[in-house]
């Protein structure tokens, strides 16, 4: 399947925080007046806090935001780290972490019902409360490939598997082409050529 036509698809990037966790998704939805939709990967620790817990928080990501924070929460694990502790949290009505400093906006939800999707559980919210957190301009999917030289990772819907390249072992960054240089440095998470395993 040709798939050039659905990079004309527009997104946004968002934080999703569950009691235990949080990660990046590209894919919240506003569908009604009172409900979203968000899809996370089987794979993701994410996703099974959301099956426990069924309540959340979701952050709008803006132009200004960290890319030490998109690493975090995009690729690693909360089954393994305390994605927040190197950041300024605030909490929710529901007691749910969030960071707020370069988030636009903080809406908080409730899981009404889920649809399997093979890969990924599409959750289905019916919103509780919604809050302004700032005026910046709001992060698309393309700006931050474009402008931040951003990745997609493993587990994000329009992730594609590079045919040839070098993968860094400590954020999953793709490094496309046939040689990787001596002297390179991973935009992501700031390891060097030595931390990159070859693509076979």
């Amino acid at each position: 399947m040709n798939k050039e036509g659905l990079k004309k698809l527009s997104y946004g990037i968002y934080i999703i925080n569950t009691k235990n966790s949080g990660c990046i998704v590209n894919t919240l939805t506003q569908v009604t007046n009172d409900k979203v939709i968000i899809a996370i990967n089987k794979e993701n620790y994410t996703n099974k806090m959301l099956k426990k817990n069924k309540i959340f928080n979701a952050t709008v990501l803006t132009v200004n935001t960290d890319m030490e924070i998109i690493q975090t929460f995009g690729f690693t694990s909360s089954k393994e780290n305390d994605k927040y502790k190197n950041f300024q949290i605030e909490k929710d009505t529901n007691n749910i972490p969030y960071i707020k400093e370069n988030m636009a906006a903080l809406i908080e939800c409730e899981v009404i019902n889920e649809i399997d999707l093979d890969t990924h559980t599409v959750f289905i919210a019916k919103i509780l409360n919604t809050k302004k957190l700032s005026d910046e301009e709001v992060m698309t999917y393309d700006y931050y490939h474009k402008v931040k030289n951003g990745i997609t990772p493993p587990k994000a819907p329009t992730y594609e598997k590079p045919k040839k390249g070098y993968r860094c072992k400590i954020c999953g960054y793709v490094y496309e082409g046939e040689t990787l240089p001596e002297d390179f440095v991973c935009p992501i998470c700031g390891a060097p050529a030595t931390a990159f395993e070859k693509i076979e």
